[in-house]
């Protein structure tokens, strides 16, 4: 223990990146550890809109077959002759909800009260085209939607409420959506009776009456994904960086080992030694790290609630268990990182101890090699059977964040292996080139422990981002080649509807969300989105990928499908269950290309009960504008403009913390690997200077040296990233989408940038003190 104390004294600049290393990666697991905790233990929501009314009697919301449920698309309301027979028993209270314009969402005046709306100015609703809207006072007497504000009420963070009277919300949304009801609940249920999927809420199970009431766990489930990511991704790179670091250490103290094992050391005691110093360096790095983890889960809770990735009420809760988890976890890194270097100090000979010269070229060991070959099979293997099998798992967040990490890992793992005839094959100018590359040939595996950390970030970089850039223009191309209307006018109303069928020469097409359910094998009840189509303009307006049957088979009989699906034979029949429960026996008319997951099923409004339509494409004969509607709709080129696919806030977010995670690792790897190895060539630099060079001319071959190792990381991360994304495009031709891959090369070109800055940084900084 003196000795292993005693050398701890005198490498510590050895180890500080490490420490370092594993204390930052303890810290964000306890961090996301405490977060992740916070999310299972939520506490529990209460009602919100209706959070006043004694009882709330809601319709059916969700589809039940034995024990599988599914939430509907098309919600059918409350019953009339349920809603009458509660009217005769106890006084009720119709609410009705209804998107309007700009965002707004209309209610009769009567519920307001049962939310806490309370006027601030104005006055409630009297008359037809009179509402009141959450806002400031200063919009009372303003027209909003071709109607006079007569009052306002506080705003809220779950909706933009406008306010009408009774008679006009039941005019313009004659569905009861809830029924706040005056009396007891038993008594309630009693009058109810057998009604098949009423609901009768009190409590906080009134939260089922607010709109989006699963919101909040959407968010949680977010905000899962998000942590669970980067602590994915922070386990991987920190033991890749520990591992990496002792494996260097050991090799730069050959001699030394050699010395011990001449003096009497067995490969045992030699082997505990190493283990020990990790032991150490891991428990003191840990217990920073937690105590680091504690600080800064606030901050995390608070950013994810202003990124809204989580509720507004999201706080941190006193949990123990995750700084276990980080304390155990941490340890167990440093020694699995510490194993394979302790197994490779116990080999060292005593003769190492009469070794002079610095050149390293010696082969990889074998056992890396098999491993590094592996991973590699079973990375590649993954990806061709994800092709074969199932190409539309590739497009999925988890498989291109996941997929490159086996990649990634199996060229780390082959780096000594690659980068020797990598150097060999490269040319650099001038007099100093050659000399740059013969260093970083004979230092091989200097050269590999500095280049694999850029290897880890660019390829990151270059895989997460060109993964999504590349989806996304394929949904754009798809979208682009499936419209083919020259007009386009969303949430049309009936009147609008009316003047575009008026137009002479217009083809229009009306479509609606919904969607329809099927128990596919008797074991699963697989909800598929669909939009109930105007079936004789369909094939006219859009230009749908057909691959079996024919779109004008479509009819209030029958259904087009993807290939997706588990049956999807043209003529077959399915059982299927429609988007407000209804069950049904449809027609397959013809069959869809998957796609990038867009095209969904088509039924035509008789199988989409209660599904209002949403979107209206209109072709006109010469393509002339259409008279009376130019301003109400979009071009072509304007809507494809507003549809193009957007990176998401949850996934942006998820991807600046895993690479944040990952470039901030390399910057310690990257400078504990350059101390170490320019502290170790001293003697190389005492001589370059008795030969006649001048400090200025060492200190720019230590830098370029510096650049060209950098250089061959950042052109395996490359290659990595054009091997990720080559398997998305196939994914996506075998698809049937046939969309170029994008590859970020200005983040590649800036990640590698800031690589170089922070590679050269630390090997200046060394080597200039070492040179005076």
């Amino acid at each position: 223990m003196i000795l292993i104390l005693a050398g701890l004294r005198t490498r510590w600049v050895t180890l500080i990146g490490s420490f370092v290393a594993l204390a930052l990666g303890v810290a964000l697991l306890a961090t996301m550890g405490l977060a992740l905790a916070s999310t299972v233990d939520a506490p529990p929501q209460h009602p919100e809109r209706l959070a006043g009314a004694p009882v709330v009697v809601r319709g059916p919301d969700e589809l039940r077959v034995g024990e599988k449920t599914q939430p509907l698309a098309n919600y059918r309301g409350v019953p009339a002759e349920v809603a009458a027979r509660l009217a005769a028993a106890a006084p009720t209270v119709a609410d009705r909800s209804f998107e309007a314009r700009d965002g707004f969402t209309g209610h009769p005046w009567s519920v307001a009260g049962y939310g806490g709306y309370r006027l601030t100015a104005g006055r409630a609703p009297v008359r037809p085209g009179e509402v009141v809207v959450g806002g400031p006072p200063a919009l009372v007497g303003t027209i909003v939607q071709g109607r006079e504000v007569v009052g306002t009420v506080p705003p809220t963070g779950y909706e933009r409420a406008m306010f009408l009277t009774d008679a006009e919300a039941a005019r313009l949304s004659p569905r009861i959506d809830n029924l706040v009801v005056d009396a007891a609940a038993a008594e309630v249920r009693a009058v109810v009776g057998a009604a098949v999927g009423i609901q009768v809420l009190t409590g906080d199970g009134r939260r089922r009456a607010d709109p989006d009431p699963d919101r909040d766990a959407e968010a949680l489930m977010a905000a899962n994904a998000l942590l669970g990511t980067a602590g994915g991704v922070t386990t991987f790179v920190s033991v890749f960086v520990v591992a990496s670091t002792f494996a260097f250490a050991v090799a730069q103290r050959r001699r030394e080992l050699g010395l011990l094992r001449t003096a009497g050391a067995t490969p045992g005691q030699v082997r505990r030694m190493v283990l020990a110093e990790a032991a150490v360096v891991g428990v003191l790095a840990s217990a920073a790290g937690c105590a680091l983890g504690s600080r800064a889960a606030p901050p995390l809770a608070r950013m994810l609630v202003d990124e809204r990735l989580a509720p507004a009420w999201f706080v941190i809760g006193g949990h123990r268990w995750p700084y276990h988890v980080a304390f155990w976890t941490g340890l167990l890194v440093a020694l699995a990182g510490a194993a394979t270097a302790a197994v490779r100090a116990g080999r060292v000979g005593p003769l190492e101890a009469l070794r002079e010269a610095a050149v390293d070229s010696r082969a990889m060991p074998i056992g890396r090699r098999i491993a590094g070959a592996l991973v590699l099979a079973t990375g590649l293997g993954l990806l061709v059977w994800r092709l074969i099998v199932e190409p539309g798992e590739a497009l999925h967040r988890k498989t291109y964040t996941t997929q490159p990490m086996l990649l990634i890992t199996a060229i780390a793992l082959l780096t000594p292996a690659v980068v020797g005839p990598l150097v060999r094959a490269l040319r650099l100018p001038g007099v100093t080139g050659p000399l740059v590359l013969a260093n970083a040939a004979a230092g091989l595996r200097r050269t590999a422990a500095i280049a694999a950390p850029v290897l880890i970030t660019v390829a990151l970089t270059g895989s997460l981002l060109g993964a999504t850039a590349t989806i996304s223009t394929a949904k754009a191309t798809e979208l682009r080649a499936r419209t083919a209307a020259d007009l386009i006018i969303e949430r049309p109303d009936a009147a609008t509807v009316a003047r575009a069928r008026a137009v002479p020469g217009a083809t229009v097409l009306t479509s609606a969300q919904t969607a329809v359910y099927v128990l596919e094998e008797g074991t699963a009840l697989i909800r598929s989105p669909a939009l109930a189509v105007d079936a004789a303009a369909l094939a006219s307006v859009r230009r749908l990928p057909v691959i079996a049957g024919s779109l004008a088979d479509l009819d209030d009989t029958s259904i087009v499908v993807n290939d997706e699906w588990a049956e999807h034979t043209v003529g077959a029949e399915i059982d299927v269950w429609l988007g407000d429960g209804t069950p049904r026996t449809l027609r397959i008319a013809a069959v869809l290309a998957t796609g990038t997951g867009d095209n969904g099923a088509y039924v035509t409004p008789a199988n989409a009960p209660g599904a209002a339509p949403d979107l209206l494409e209109m072709i006109v004969a010469g393509r002339a504008p259409a008279a009376g509607l130019a301003g109400v709709g979009l071009t072509r080129e304007q809507w494809l403009a507003g549809q193009a696919p957007r990176t998401g806030r949850e996934t942006r977010v998820g991807f600046l913390v895993v690479l944040g995670i990952a470039l901030l690792y390399t910057a310690i790897a990257l400078a504990n690997t350059l101390v170490m190895a320019t502290t170790d060539r001293v003697p190389e630099f005492t001589a370059l200077r008795r030969a006649g060079a001048t400090r200025g001319q060492v200190l720019r071959l230590v830098a370029a040296e510096a650049l060209a190792v950098v250089a061959i990381g950042a052109l395996l991360g490359v290659a990595v990233t054009l091997l990720n994304l080559a398997g998305i495009w196939a994914a996506l031709g075998a698809l049937s989408v046939w969309s170029p891959p994008v590859v970020p090369w200005r983040p590649l070109a800036t990640t590698a940038l800031a690589c170089a800055v922070i590679a050269v940084t630390a090997a200046l900084a060394t080597a200039s003190r070492r040179t005076r």
